[in-house]
């Protein structure tokens, strides 16, 4: 199992349907993935429907997984209110130092 930060961009190109961060959460927590916070390895940036921002927009929150790997992670994408509303979300793996 490896440790994974999703973090949330505020660039959201549509509204965020807050009602649908109790599902999520409650879906995270069933799925035994969800954790707490370590330093920030290399990752990648990721975005509905095409590339992530390429500038610095500023971070809103983060969610920190132990999944197997990227792939893995990858999958709380989707439901994630921010990302299904066009905002990026970043995942980094979090080394163990």
């Amino acid at each position: 199992m490896a440790d994974f930060i999703l973090l949330m961009h505020g660039d959201a190109t549509a509204a965020e349907d807050e009602s649908a961060w109790d599902a999520y959460f409650a879906r995270l927590h069933a799925s035994d993935a969800f954790e707490g916070g370590s330093s920030i390895g290399g990752g990648q940036r990721f975005r509905k429907g095409g590339q992530g921002a390429s500038d610095l927009s500023p971070l809103t929150g983060f969610i920190r997984l132990q999944v197997a790997d990227l792939a893995e992670a990858e999958t709380f994408l989707a439901g994630n209110p921010l990302y299904e509303a066009g905002g990026t979300v970043e995942i980094r793996e979090l080394p163990r130092d």
